[in-house]
């Protein structure tokens, strides 16, 4: 028997943002999981560039048969082009070929990382209510760690002029595909990463990246957590980027802040300093219509014990909490 919802209540629509889940994989058994939690878009890893029609519309046909659209794809393997390195124009042509398949096949969005380094490293566990696991970070523990002999010490001058040559090269291309680049913040935003200085470690780095060439092409992933991170309120910053239309993905999540930057713990949806609801509102209001995503959630009994490898983290319980939270945040600011 077919089901149709017959909800009263507001549901997404085009012009709404939608609730997304990131699967590590597009099977039936990974889908149908994902599904049941009402989801009807997806956020993904993208292949290794440069992207093929063909390779991208299949990922689009496997989501379609569970009803649901892919919004965001990841891409990465520029690494010469982050580090200023010989070979950078050779990625560059990678990248561009790729966004072109994405215009080409109607994918709103591709997301990207620009890290030096990602100081990973200062992550541990905490416990939470009732012993959940909880993420949290420490700048202590890494702070005098060496650079990676790979990666090297590069400092902010560096990092900008890198990423002004790769935004001039890329975003007409992608104004003119129709699609929307997403820079994610440094997560964590520590001051220094392995000796490397951060380009997306502060709110005035987001404000300098989004002008470096103006187009909405050129935007950010928001992430109200990483936002109250660095100290500042969420509702503020999505005041300024969505009045610019430079918000072209979002990351739903809560923190409770020690030391902005530098020391953290990401908490419950419901418990820590970020007025989640506050923030969907502003959203809302902003007419942001492209997806949200409530990462990062705790680790659950449920799932320490049955573990889904078909999801980020494996911690399906804690989707399950993180995606009901969000959307009954986004029905009740669609209600107002």
């Amino acid at each position: 028997m077919e089901y149709s919802s017959k909800s009263n209540l507001p549901q997404e629509s085009s012009d709404t943002p939608k609730i997304t889940l990131f699967p590590n994989d597009l099977n039936d058994h990974t889908l149908r999981r994902i599904k049941q939690l009402g989801i009807n878009h997806l956020s993904l890893t993208g292949p290794p560039i440069p992207w093929e029609k063909s390779v991208i519309e299949a990922m689009q046909n496997k989501a379609a048969e569970f009803e649901m659209k892919i919004g965001n794809l990841m891409f990465s393997g520029f690494d010469e082009a982050v580090y200023g390195r010989q070979g950078r124009d050779k990625e560059i042509d990678l990248v561009i070929r790729s966004i072109k398949v994405a215009g080409q096949v109607g994918l709103p969005v591709m997301e990207y990382n620009f890290y030096a380094h990602r100081a990973t490293e200062g992550y541990y566990q905490e416990e939470g209510r009732g012993g959940a696991g909880l993420t949290a970070f420490d700048y202590e523990i890494i702070k005098d760690l060496p650079p990676l002999r790979e990666e090297g010490a590069h400092n902010l001058k560096t990092m900008w002029d890198n990423v002004t040559y790769f935004l001039k090269a890329v975003v007409p291309v992608a104004h003119d595909a129709g699609v929307r680049l997403a820079l994610h913040p440094n997560d964590p935003p520590a001051p220094i990463s392995r000796g490397s200085e951060q380009i997306m470690g502060s709110l005035d780095g987001w404000k300098k990246l989004v002008d470096i060439v103006d187009s909405p092409s050129n935007g950010i992933t928001f992430d109200c957590g990483v936002t109250r991170e660095l100290g500042h309120d969420p509702v503020e910053v999505i005041k300024y980027f969505g009045k610019k239309d430079r918000i072209n993905h979002v990351h739903f999540r809560n923190v409770y802040t020690v030391i902005p930057s530098e020391k953290y713990t990401e908490v419950f949806l419901d418990e820590g300093e970020v007025d989640m609801f506050a923030v969907m509102k502003e959203l809302v209001k902003q007419k942001y219509p492209r997806l949200i995503y409530p990462e990062h959630p705790p680790v659950l009994d449920a799932d320490r014990e049955n573990p889904f490898d078909g999801i980020s983290s494996n911690n399906y319980t804690g989707f399950a909490y993180t995606t009901g939270y969000a959307r009954a945040m986004l029905q009740a600011s669609l209600s107002l």
